[in-house]
């Protein structure tokens, strides 16, 4: 994805526009399987142009090291792939940590949960296994724990970020008996971070020390009615008067996990986009104006990609796809709703009620 979109022959152009657009923060990937082709083995020159482009714009980099891409010698049902995914994330923490002002950054493993469903329970993701998602996410969930522990040992000032999907799962109101299978789904969203946490399965190594900062990611379609067979349930869409708040599901993640938060994923897609991100910016201010620790937005993506299932041309970003000099088209209507949210924010004083917040929120982007 990262060489359909040219971001790696344009990082220079890419990081210098959300500078001057005023993004001061970024979540950007590392391709593992063009860093460890050869096992134990790691060879970076693949990063290097985006690590330069980001410190010469002076944008602050959230690096995913798996963003769902592996080495084809890596198998993540394999007894020691947690020590495998933890050498290389040893790697990859003393190869940026020179690079970086102030702490290094890192997602260890982008969506735990949805990796595991589509990877191992539905076959719809690298690795491609049917009926395993229980085994991949404690597997997944060592990895993270083994990761981190890796890098704190070479880089311990290095702070982490837990990206999952935030869902709101209910049931019908036509199917009330649904009501307790309906609660099993929508909690079943937590047991990544409860693994993490050592509340849940601990006898994967988890504990609190590996919460640090809470990312999740929301779209238009992260609400449904539950179903027994989930490709026929009915998504709540925005509007609905069963649709929760964005600031109530925020203020529930947070009593859950103490934790600081971040929105580490949301947009949408044509013309839809404005207005979409106009409703999170403001329900993020309020969840911040009632005292939830939510420290950033991140517009996903960034720029415009190719479809993940079909290869079609997604206008879901805030620039397009690049010419051979690296320029992108911006899409103005939704550049604007990003500089109305900046300059409300500069307008706010602490504890106003809405609109106001209780902190300022950075406005960031996901490239």
């Amino acid at each position: 994805m990262i060489d359909a979109t040219g971001h790696d022959r344009f990082a220079t152009q890419d990081y210098a526009r959300l500078a001057a657009a005023g993004m001061q923060t970024a979540r950007d990937g590392l391709r593992w399987h063009r860093i460890e082709e050869r096992p134990g083995v790691y060879e970076f020159g693949s990063l290097e142009r985006q690590v330069r482009a980001a410190r010469a714009a002076g944008v602050q980099v959230v690096w995913d090291l798996l963003h769902y891409g592996t080495p084809d010698h890596v198998d993540l049902f394999a007894p020691d792939f947690p020590d495998v995914f933890a050498r290389f994330a040893r790697a990859a923490a003393l190869a940026l940590a020179p690079e970086t002002e102030g702490p290094l950054w890192l997602c260890p493993v982008n969506e735990i949960s949805f990796l595991s469903w589509g990877g191992g329970e539905v076959g719809y993701l690298n690795p491609f296994v049917r009926g395993q998602g229980g085994v991949l996410k404690a597997q997944l969930v060592r990895a993270v724990i083994r990761a981190m522990d890796a890098v704190r040992e070479v880089c311990p000032q290095a702070r982490f970020l837990h990206a999952e999907p935030l869902l709101n799962i209910m049931a019908h109101p036509g199917q009330p008996t649904e009501a307790e299978a309906a609660r099993r789904e929508h909690e079943a969203q937590f047991e990544a971070l409860d693994m993490l946490a050592g509340r849940l399965r601990p006898e994967l190594g988890g504990a609190e020390r590996y919460l640090d900062v809470i990312g999740l990611n929301f779209y238009p379609y992260n609400q449904w009615w539950h179903h027994d067979q989930p490709e026929s349930r009915e998504l709540v869409p925005y509007g609905h008067p069963a649709y929760r708040p964005l600031r109530d599901l925020l203020a529930a993640v947070h009593a859950r996990y103490g934790r600081p938060l971040l929105l580490a994923e949301t947009g949408t897609e044509d013309e839809e986009r404005p207005a979409w991100f106009r409703m999170v910016a403001r329900e993020t201010l309020a969840a911040q104006a009632a005292s939830v620790p939510v420290h950033g937005v991140c517009l996903y993506p960034v720029v415009n990609h190719p479809g993940w299932d079909d290869d079609r041309h997604c206008h879901n970003g805030l620039w397009d796809y690049p010419d051979v000099r690296g320029h992108r088209e911006v899409y103005r209507p939704l550049l604007e709703e990003v500089q109305a949210a900046r300059a409300l924010l500069e307008r706010l004083e602490p504890g106003q009620p809405l609109p106001g917040a209780t902190a300022p929120i950075p406005v960031s982007s996901i490239l």
